[in-house]
């Protein structure tokens, strides 16, 4: 059972949509729908950042940040379309210190939320951003002086997963759910795709979730979800026909097994990348499982 080592309150009247927080634990950078703010453990605020022009849409749209390698920066995406900015979307880079702009991008995405992931081996970022029923686009960029240099994927319709812990590949699911995808990292070369086939289920009835990720550099979980026919048990209700199976992928042999967690869900599973992961208890309090 995991305890807090650090805790931090937003501010009066701001709505977090998404937070991150240095590595000595001193200060935290978090989004609201019109601001980025870092703020210190004490609560203290130390810097607010307006996204401008202030949107009044209240729903569709989560701006996301995440830290540069060396946390000298502050990664931001703005889902500017959505957000009704009369814009498109912006990836912008701001000062870690101060909240100064940097730099900023353009992207041909309109999305209602983006997902960051920092490279260990480079330093560059990755974006995975959520256009809905459209698809996801996943982006690649470094800040180089004042410009970001982006380099775009070439899909339209692949969710990024999780990135290896030591950057040289990354998980994509099919955003219909039909594969999980492995890549090499930078280009984005395909070394493997699997189906629900390869983990024992027939594809139509069962499909790949937008969950798991790399449990160490060499391993993954990946889960397959389901629904179990009304007409093979009449007695269930809608939320116990739902079934999910979490598998153990060696990435080098290629070996699939099972494996025996439980989760209250099929999301309830988050592999940190080190040989452990963590679920959570009844009322939601995270649990870090060791390597065994």
């Amino acid at each position: 059972m995991l305890a807090p080592t650090a805790e931090f309150r937003p501010l009066p009247d701001d709505e977090v949509k998404s937070h991150t927080v240095f590595a000595d634990l001193e200060r935290a950078v978090y989004t609201t729908l019109n601001s980025v703010v870092c703020a210190a453990a004490d609560g203290t605020e130390l810097w607010r950042s307006d996204l401008r022009p202030l949107s009044d849409r209240l729903h569709g749209h989560w701006p996301g940040c995440a830290l540069s390698l060396d946390e000298r920066e502050v990664w931001v995406y703005r889902p500017d379309a959505m957000a009704g900015r009369n814009g498109p979307d912006r990836w912008v880079v701001l000062d870690a210190t101060t909240g100064a702009p940097v730099a900023g991008v353009d992207l041909e995405t309109v999305g209602h939320g983006g997902q960051q992931y920092r490279n260990p081996s480079d330093g560059h970022i990755l974006l995975d951003v959520g256009e809905g029923q459209d698809g996801s686009v996943i982006y690649r960029a470094a800040l180089d002086g004042a410009e970001v240099r982006l380099t775009r994927y070439p899909w339209p319709d692949r969710c990024l997963i999780d990135l290896a812990p030591d950057g040289r590949q990354f998980m994509t699911v099919d955003h219909g759910q039909a594969d999980v995808a492995f890549h090499n990292y930078p280009d984005g070369d395909t070394t493997l795709v699997l189906t629900a086939d390869a983990f024992g289920h027939h594809a139509e009835d069962a499909y790949v979730e937008w969950s798991g990720g790399y449990l160490t550099p060499d391993t993954a979980l990946i889960t397959i979800a389901g629904e179990i026919d009304p007409e093979e048990d009449e007695d269930l209700d809608d939320d116990e026909r739902e079934w999910h199976r979490h598998y153990h992928l060696d990435l080098l042999t290629r070996e699939i097994t099972e494996f025996p967690v439980t989760s209250h869900n099929s999301y309830d599973l988050t592999p940190l990348g080190d040989g452990t992961w963590l679920t959570s208890d009844p009322s939601g309090h995270p649990i870090r499982w060791p390597a065994h």
